[in-house]
């Protein structure tokens, strides 16, 4: 088994599927009150479940010695999920329940631009 491939397909393929199945449907089939709630419950978990996956292959890369430039990339990758778990979410909901749109926006095309920045460096590293 190549639990360094598979792992890291499979938070792609959530990846994938998270951003262009369920973000771009929600505000359109929710109400807004409602998709605000289920925003805000379901990001934590997308982050969350992600970021253990790509934790989970850098503890097998590092615990096999394979120190590598995919390990680093993977590494990285998991950062920016801890730092969108942890720092910016709790931050674009902050701006957001104080009516702060410019911040809002700011910080929420930051966590876009993460996004597919994992995105672009998980096709580098399953392809």
């Amino acid at each position: 088994m190549q639990i360094e491939i598979i792992l890291p397909s499979i938070v792609l393929g959530i990846m994938l599927f998270f951003s262009f199945a369920v973000a771009p449907i929600i505000f359109k089939v929710l109400k807004e009150n409602d998709a605000r709630k289920f925003v805000r419950t379901i990001f934590p978990y997308y982050y969350c479940i992600n970021l253990i996956l790509v934790s989970l292959v850098c503890i097998f890369l590092f615990y096999k010695d394979f120190i590598n430039f995919d390990f680093y990339l993977l590494l990285s990758i998991a950062i920016l999920f801890a730092i969108s778990l942890f720092v910016l979410m709790p931050m674009i909901n902050n701006a957001r329940d104080q009516k702060k749109e410019s911040k809002f926006k700011y910080l929420h095309a930051a966590s876009v631009i993460i996004n597919f920045l994992q995105i672009f460096i998980l096709l580098y590293v399953v392809l």
